[in-house]
């Protein structure tokens, strides 16, 4: 097999398949419930969902205004920035002690959402840092189609076995999630490996973004979520689900519908920065857990 007919199978057949396989994962997890806390908890839910499809396109159109980067990378951080959640945040969540059943609400509705927001952002950000010369664009009607095939017919095949084979659902879903970490790695090993000459010069650039993005949209997401009272977990959850995006959705986009590896090596720095950052905060949130369960233990002692 030559060099061009691997690219070609990786961008065509292999990362499609592979996230159409993390999102079965995840709809193996959700439940009809998962939808109605749309309606049991809108505050907390209107609250998440406004800090990732809002808020997050928001931040990164700024910073990819204000920081020198190439056009590619630019259309890159707005691959990013529109693809809110995913299944790593429902694991760190679950860490980190924080409200379970939010994280994976936000993140099937997000699923869903986006679908319908995706091209049109994408779309006007192709215009407005390639030009109209370049050409560049997501066919509003086949891009929809393509994610609801990537998204929300996996999820909801993964809702079905899920109703009338659950032993079976959870089984897999913890061997999916085991995959998505080792796909989104090999994913990465082979963006890095194909734009090798270019990829040390995207890090110094896109890394700084990568980094400013993931820190401030958690602080934002945390802090918002403290200013309208909710709760300790539900603080957690939000702050989880605006800081960790859909970076294995955003390199599909890039590699299996606009075809420029450029654009997805800022999705895939992001990727390194959200686990660091991500794990260093819910180890933080653990040993705090851990503390004050010591303290109120204590207490009840004396």
């Amino acid at each position: 097999m030559s060099p061009e007919q691997l690219v070609q199978l990786v961008n065509v057949q292999i990362v499609p398949i592979s996230l159409f396989l993390i999102m079965l994962g995840m709809g193996l997890s959700l439940v009809p419930d998962d939808f109605r806390r749309v309606v049991s908890y809108p505050k907390a839910v209107a609250i998440g969902l406004t800090c990732q499809l809002l808020l997050l396109p928001l931040i990164g159109f700024g910073l990819a205004n204000v920081m020198p980067l190439s056009p590619e990378l630019a259309v890159g951080v707005m691959l990013l920035a529109v693809c809110p959640g995913g299944t790593t945040s429902n694991l760190y969540a679950h860490i980190g002690r924080g409200d379970v059943a939010l994280s994976v609400t936000l993140t099937a509705v997000a699923s869903v959402v986006t679908v319908f927001t995706i091209p049109f952002i994408i779309n006007g950000s192709l215009v407005y840092f390639l030009g109209e010369s370049e050409r560049i664009t997501l066919p509003v009607a086949k891009t929809m189609a393509s994610l609801v095939v990537l998204t929300v017919v996996p999820i909801t095949i993964g809702m079905v076995i899920r109703r009338f084979k659950p032993g079976l659902a959870t089984a897999v879903e913890h061997r999916v999630k085991y995959f998505a970490v080792i796909f989104l790695a090999l994913l990465i090993a082979f963006l890095v490996y194909q734009q090798r000459d270019t990829f040390v010069d995207s890090v110094i650039s896109a890394g700084p973004v990568a980094l400013f993005l993931n820190m401030s949209t958690m602080l934002i997401g945390y802090y918002s979520a403290r200013l309208f009272a909710l709760n300790r977990p539900q603080s957690i959850s939000i702050t989880l689900e605006v800081g960790l995006q859909n970076s294995g959705l955003a390199m599909v986009l890039a590699l299996g519908m606009l075809n420029n590896y450029a654009m997805s090596l800022a999705p895939a720095i992001y990727t390194g920065v959200m686990f660091i950052t991500a794990g260093i905060l819910v180890y933080a949130l653990g040993h705090r857990g851990v503390a004050q369960s010591d303290s109120a233990l204590a207490q009840q002692e004396n």
